[in-house]
């Protein structure tokens, strides 16, 4: 068994692939100030309570975009597992080629979703990910990683609405029944929603129009991406697993 990792800045999600099949994922809030014994607890705990043996784990692959935690999880990993990690970055192989202007600036999600989406959808695509941000990243033909639009996310334009703005409330992010909204509520679960899907389509049809492709692939991952798959035609295939998959494959090319 190999257990894959992907630290994100609001969740830390853990996967278990057993040969080519993931048999169970977890979430748990990303949090600075736990110390390696309660990373390593958690997760220990967490995998017995499913009746997983913790010995027969072959090895550990993590990618993150919060260093801050890095340091008490990898030590986690090795007090709790008895194994050091191998962790995305540089110098790992991906079988991507990264053609960004600083390579290092690329995060190890979006490597990891790129290599998910490469190897099991083909290319060219455009992998989008709604995270904390919404990314679109561009996987040409050849497998090259060469170009990344980043926004915010739908949770982050929803809480600058409702902490810079004295009298909207926070609200919940789902789509009204219509655009056409006639309370506060609506009005804007109206613009983020459909705002949203506005900006999906209109980037999606951005990115083919100047490399000159209509025929892209587009696969989307991440939670919200659930609210905003059934409203466009322009994602092609919507994959929740995608950053652990992208992390297992990488662990294939590198063990």
């Amino acid at each position: 068994m190999v257990l894959v990792i992907d630290i994100g800045n609001t969740n830390i999600v853990i996967g278990v692939f057993e040969g080519d099949y993931l048999i169970g994922n977890w979430r748990m809030l990303t949090k600075n100030e736990r110390t390696s014994d309660e990373y390593g607890i958690f997760i220990h705990h967490l995998l017995k309570y499913n009746n997983l043996d913790t010995d027969k784990f072959e090895n550990i692959i993590i990618s993150s975009v919060v260093p801050n935690v890095m340091h008490s999880f990898t030590n986690a990993m090795i007090k709790y597992f008895n194994t050091k990690p191998l962790i995305v970055g540089p110098g790992i192989k991906t079988g991507i080629s990264l053609k960004a202007e600083n390579p290092k600036e690329v995060g190890a999600d979006r490597i990891c979703d790129a290599v998910a989406a490469y190897e099991l959808y083909g290319g060219p695509v455009i992998v989008i990910d709604f995270g904390t941000a919404t990314t679109y990243d561009v996987v040409n033909e050849k497998g090259e990683f060469i170009a990344a639009v980043t926004s915010p996310g739908i949770q982050i334009s929803a809480d600058a609405l409702w902490t810079k703005a004295a009298k909207l409330p926070n609200i919940a992010i789902k789509k009204p029944p219509s655009i056409l909204a006639r309370n506060t509520v609506s009005s804007m679960q109206a613009g983020l929603i459909y705002g949203y899907i506005g900006q999906v389509e209109y980037i999606v049809k951005k990115i083919k129009d100047e490399l000159n492709d209509q025929n892209m692939k587009v696969v989307a991952t991440g939670g919200l991406g659930s609210i905003i798959m059934p409203e466009t035609n322009v994602i092609d295939k919507y994959d929740t697993l995608l950053t652990l998959k992208g992390l297992k494959l990488i662990y294939e090319k590198n063990c």
